[in-house]
């Protein structure tokens, strides 16, 4: 018995040892080939990839077209998982991938009907444009053609790779439509049922401008002088059907989060004042962060009209060309610039729609997109409808039917224009460039080495002559042509020598009416950005950097002044909390208890004052969290006035609410950090915040998955403040470069170059990230190295 037991455990061990060594083995052979040399039909001259000790891809190429067949080589040997992933989102094909779960974001996206959109940007794009984004895909998909084994995300999800198209690169613009102006078409149509459903007393109120303002211009919005609203009839008044407690739960239970700043910091100073005389860019995009990191580096060596090019910077994966970088001359970055780009339209009760029927592919199906004509893949798919009108793609909300005029619908959204910044040499041959830029709209902020800054929106704008916030009537929309905006606000050299963005209003009061509101940021992060600019008159590459770690918690101490004089009111129950508050430091920082316990006490006010209102728009199919970003100025006019009709049923005074919103903060934390022992020391803010930079298989994966995650790093940012960082989004990109000085230029990413864990570059360059280092912008010398010589033809 005991040598069957034995042997038994033994070959048990066995066993797990050979899984073990041929996932090992099929891992290693997944692994790309980063050296030797290849011939190709797709390159006219010899081209080199070269990679450092960082895995930065160098790129060496007589021409462009070369070039980006080297990159896109370069995008699939390392990043090919996460190109999958942004054209399948696109497209609305991640359902094949990860079963029904998947299947609301497959419908959102085929609402836009980006796959068929795709080719018609495609085919209208000039013919050097559609080349690059050619020699881009073979560059693709013959490194694809290389892989002795699949990645191991392929083996894991049990799916084939497919090709890449030219129009999948399009769809990789579509993805960015998706993450940054998404918003956009969620915010109108909540505008519209808040106030369709309160009424304009309301909605004025929840919409109204904030006193946190920072335009370039210094131009300001006027606020509001109108009294507190009742609130709302439909939702006070108890009656036999409906009890005060439910109400009261109504109200309690919503938790919606804010969204994220998406969009980031941008800011610049003019030669006067740097050192060299050459302008300075600052650049973080704020964006969600996961493994692999969205960001490439790379630097593209070529020559054009005879003048050698190197441009060097971040690439996307999936995209031929540098999106934020430098070629020596100028430096470039973005912020999402939150221009209205959207209209929803009522529809007629008499306007004709059709009906259009697609197969979402599940697992196990035939993969490729399908239309309803295609019975047999009906049957082995989800069907998915949606209504169609002249306007748009139609939506129904509260017995309404409103169609969605986006700019990223139209033939205009989308283009190559961005790769003409590797031949300019000033901020003025820049702007040029900027009008032709078709991407989601940003705010471009660009300076050159002979000292000159600038902004303007660089991307596709719709032309309008007045923005709309809420739905509009089809006659108004007939009156509307859908073109691109040719006449933009430019903003150079301006007097204060410093320009500043960081998602909420650049733009002029004057130019509002005309561009928009399409979701500013509240405003407190871009007016700390543009304080700490006018805190000195010389700056450098470092001084920047501590500008994008500030987390000064500025915008929070009102919240901590009132929630430390209700508590004193309290000592005896809440003096261990005081202690907290007075220790606070008045930052995001690591250790900070008090921070946590402030932030999380405003977020519980909003929801009790709030709550009830945007859970009734959330019911009707809309995402009420996309008001919560302009909040701030009507709560505390609420705070201010303390209106008795704005109390819960059964709390007295406003002081009540507020503590016992406190309290429900308070307990919510300790309940899911420290529920055994309660310890407030748990709610350290950089253990509630900390940062998890996350593959999304790794959860799916046991035993192992926790090795595909980056390090964990204690969080010590946050929202409205110009270090923006939470538990899974912040600083996409740390960017700091004044052109011609490069040596000094500094660029620092959240994670490796290559998304394979078995590669050295899969963390090569995170802990830069996570310690606040300096890692350079430039490449270093070459370690690996692939040359592409041109086959000949037969």
């Amino acid at each position: 018995m005991i040598n069957w037991i034995k042997w038994f455990v033994v070959g048990a061990i066995a066993l797990i040892a050979m899984v073990a060594a041929g996932a090992y083995t099929t891992l290693y052979l997944s692994l790309p080939r980063l050296e030797g040399n290849s011939s190709t039909y797709h390159v006219a001259q010899p081209t080199q990839l070269s990679r450092d000790s960082l895995g930065h891809a160098v790129i060496n190429a007589e021409g462009i077209l070369d070039a980006a067949y080297a990159l896109g080589f370069a995008h699939a040997q390392d990043r090919f998982f996460q190109m999958d992933l942004q054209r399948r989102a696109a497209s609305g094909n991640l359902s094949s991938w990860v079963g029904k779960a998947a299947l609301e974001i497959d419908k959102n996206a085929r609402f836009h009907q980006f796959e068929q959109r795709a080719q018609a940007v495609f085919d209208n794009l000039p013919s050097k444009q559609q080349e690059l984004l050619i020699r881009y895909s073979h560059g693709v998909n013959e490194a694809l053609n290389e892989f002795t084994t699949l990645p191991f995300e392929y083996i894991a999800a049990g799916v084939e790779i497919t090709q890449w198209r030219p129009t999948d690169s399009i769809l990789v613009i579509y993805s960015m439509y998706l993450d940054l102006q998404g918003g956009q078409v969620n915010l109108d149509l909540a505008r519209t049922a808040l106030q369709d459903t309160f009424g304009e007393e309301i909605y004025r109120f929840i919409t109204q401008p904030s006193h946190y303002q920072a335009a370039l211009d210094g131009s300001k919005l006027p606020l509001s002088d109108a009294p507190v609203p009742e609130y709302p009839n439909i939702l006070s008044q108890a009656n036999d059907t409906v009890s005060v407690t439910h109400i009261n739960q109504n109200r309690y239970s919503y938790d919606g989060a804010e969204l994220p700043d998406i969009g980031s910091n941008n800011y610049a100073v003019s030669g006067e004042l740097t050192a060299t005389g050459a302008g300075l860019l600052a650049n973080d995009m704020h964006l969600s962060l996961r493994v692999p990191i969205i960001w490439y580096r790379a630097q593209l060596n070529y020559s054009e009209a005879g003048e050698n090019i190197s441009v060097t910077g971040v690439s996307l994966p999936g995209l031929p060309g540098i999106v934020v970088g430098t070629n020596g001359y100028i430096a470039w970055g973005f912020t999402n610039a939150n221009l209205d780009n959207v209209d929803w339209v009522t529809l007629n009760s008499d306007t004709p729609t059709t009906t259009v029927t697609q197969t979402i592919p599940l697992p196990g199906a035939n993969n490729e997109s399908a239309d309803s004509e295609s019975a047999d893949h009906a049957s082995a798919g989800h069907e998915f409808t949606m209504e169609m009108s002249e306007f748009g793609p139609v939506k129904t909300i509260n017995g309404k039917r409103y169609a969605l005029n986006w700019v990223a619908h139209h033939d205009f959204a989308a283009n190559l224009a961005i790769v003409d910044f590797g031949r300019v040499k000033t901020v003025d041959d820049a702007l040029l460039i900027a009008r032709k830029i078709a991407i989601p709209t940003q705010n471009l902020v660009v300076v050159d080495s002979k000292g000159s800054a600038a902004w303007t929106p660089g991307g596709a704008v719709l032309n309008r002559e007045k923005a709309s916030y809420t739905a509009i009537s089809e006659e108004q929309m007939r009156n509307n042509t859908p073109l691109p905006a040719v006449s933009l606000p430019v903003v150079k050299n301006p007097t204060s020598k410093r320009i500043w963005t960081a998602n909420a209003r650049v733009i002029s009061a004057e130019d509002l009416p005309r561009l928009g509101d399409g979701g500013y940021a509240l405003g407190a992060r871009g007016q700390q950005i543009r304080d700490r600019l006018f805190e000195k008159d010389r700056f450098t590459e470092t001084d920047f950097y501590a500008i994008q770690l500030d987390n000064h918690a500025q915008f929070l101490i009102p919240w901590h002044n009132l929630l430390s004089g209700l508590l004193t009111m309290h000592n005896v129950e809440f003096k261990p909390d005081l202690s907290y508050l007075n220790t606070w430091r008045a930052c995001a920082c690591e250790d900070s208890v008090g921070y946590t316990l402030v932030k999380h006490f405003r977020r519980e006010v909003v929801q009790m004052l709030f709550g009830e209102i945007l859970s009734t728009l959330d019911k009707q199919g809309v995402q009420s969290r996309t008001l919560l970003r302009g909040i701030e100025p009507a709560t505390w006019q609420l705070i201010h006035n303390q209106p008795d009709s704005w109390l819960p049923h059964g709390t007295d005074t406003f002081d009540e609410l507020l503590v016992d919103a406190y309290r429900r903060a308070k307990n919510k934390l300790l309940d899911k950090y420290s529920p055994l022992e309660a310890n407030m020391d748990t709610l350290r803010w950089g253990s509630v915040n900390k940062l998890k930079v996350k593959h999304p298989f790794s959860a799916q994966i046991p035993l192992v998955g926790d090795m595909l995650n980056m390090d964990a790093v204690e969080g010590f940012g946050d929202t409205y403040m110009p270090a923006v960082q939470s538990t899974g989004f912040g600083a996409s990109q740390r960017f700091f470069v004044s052109p011609g000085h490069l040596e000094k230029a500094i660029l620092t990413l959240p994670g490796g170059q290559s998304g394979h864990p078995m590669s050295e570059f899969f963390t090569a360059g995170f802990n830069d990230y996570a310690t606040q280092a300096a890692t350079p912008l430039l490449p270093g010398e070459p370690i690996y190295s692939r040359t592409f010589y041109k086959k000949e033809e037969k």
